[in-house]
C-alpha cells in the first residue's frame, strides 16, 4: 500500500507536503512588502501550521525565505531546515539550530524523509529538491529557470508522484528583461520530460505593486498557460490548478 501523499498550497511557493505523518514546508512566505505581494490569500499563519518536521529552501530570496516571519510566530527553532549555503547563513543567524546545507546532488534525511538538492539557476543561487519517503517521490522547483539537469530526475530518482513547479516566466524589466522563472511553456517542456501523476503550478499570483509592475517585473499571472500548454505537449499528465488551502491527495 502506497504512503498517502497530500500538499496543501499555502501561497505562492510555500506548500505543505504530507508523506505520511511527515510534514515537510517548502520556501515559507506569509508577509508582504510595498513590492511583495502574494497576489492571493495565505492559507494558514505561522502559528496555524502545526508539527513541521523539515523545512526546505531554495534560496534566500525574501518571498521563499520569510525566516522573520517564522521566528515571529513562535516556529520551532529545531525543526531541521535544507537548504543552499546561502539560506543556511542566513538560518543561522535568525537563532535557527538543526540547520542542514546541500547543494546539487547532495542529501540529508530527517525522520524517513530523503531531501535531495537538485540543480537550479535563479537571479540568486538556488537549488530545487528531490523529496522521498515512504516509497513516494515530489519534485519541487522553487522558482528556477529549467536548466538540462532537470531532465535527468526521472532515471536518477525513478517515478515521480508530484512536480511542483514554478511557471510564471517573471523577467526584470531594468535588466533588459533578463529571465529569471521558467514560463508556462518551459515548465510544461520540463513536466513532459518529468512525467510526474500529478503536476501543480506555483509562483505566479505574486506581483510587485502597480508601479512595481511598470517599471520593476513582468509576469504571466494566468496557470491556465501552463495547463493548456502540457494538454498540448503531454496531453496524458494530470495537472491540477490549486488555490490556497485547497488539499490534494496525490494518487
Amino acid at each position: 500500500m502506497k504512503t498517502p501523499l497530500k500538499v496543501t498550497r499555502i501561497d505562492h511557493a510555500c506548500q505543505l507536503i504530507e508523506f505520511g505523518e511527515i510534514r515537510v514546508l517548502t520556501d515559507p512566505w506569509f508577509t508582504q512588502t510595498a513590492t511583495y505581494y502574494p497576489g492571493e490569500p495565505t492559507h494558514l499563519t505561522v502559528e496555524e501550521l502545526g508539527r513541521i518536521d523539515a523545512v526546505a529552501i531554495s534560496h534566500e530570496h525574501y518571498d521563499h525565505c520569510d525566516l522573520d516571519a517564522l521566528v515571529a510566530g513562535g516556529f520551532d527553532l529545531d525543526t531541521p531546515l535544507i537548504g543552499p549555503g546561502t539560506v543556511a547563513s542566513i538560518a543561522r543567524s535568525k537563532g535557527f539550530r538543526d540547520v542542514r546545507a546541500i547543494e546539487a546532488w547532495e542529501a540529508t534525511t530527517v525522520k524517513g524523509l530523503s531531501v535531495t538538492a537538485t540543480p537550479g539557476q535563479h537571479g540568486v543561487h538556488e537549488v530545487t529538491f528531490i523529496l522521498q519517503a515512504g516509497g513516494r517521490t515530489v519534485f519541487f522547483g522553487g522558482d528556477s529557470l529549467r536548466v538540462p539537469e532537470l531532465d535527468t530526475l526521472p532515471e536518477r530518482f525513478g517515478h515521480i508522484d508530484l512536480a511542483l513547479l514554478p511557471i510564471n516566466g517573471l523577467c526584470v524589466r531594468p535588466l533588459n528583461h533578463q529571465q529569471m522563472v521558467m514560463n508556462a511553456e518551459q515548465a510544461a517542456g520540463l513536466t513532459a520530460v518529468l512525467k510526474p501523476t500529478l503536476a501543480v503550478p506555483q509562483h505566479y499570483a505574486f506581483h510587485s505593486g502597480r508601479l512595481g509592475d511598470q517599471i520593476m517585473t513582468k509576469t504571466d499571472r494566468d496557470p491556465r498557460h501552463y495547463a493548456d500548454a502540457l494538454a498540448r505537449i503531454a496531453p496524458e499528465l494530470d495537472v491540477r490548478i490549486v488555490l490556497p488551502g485547497i488539499e490534494v491527495t496525490v494518487p
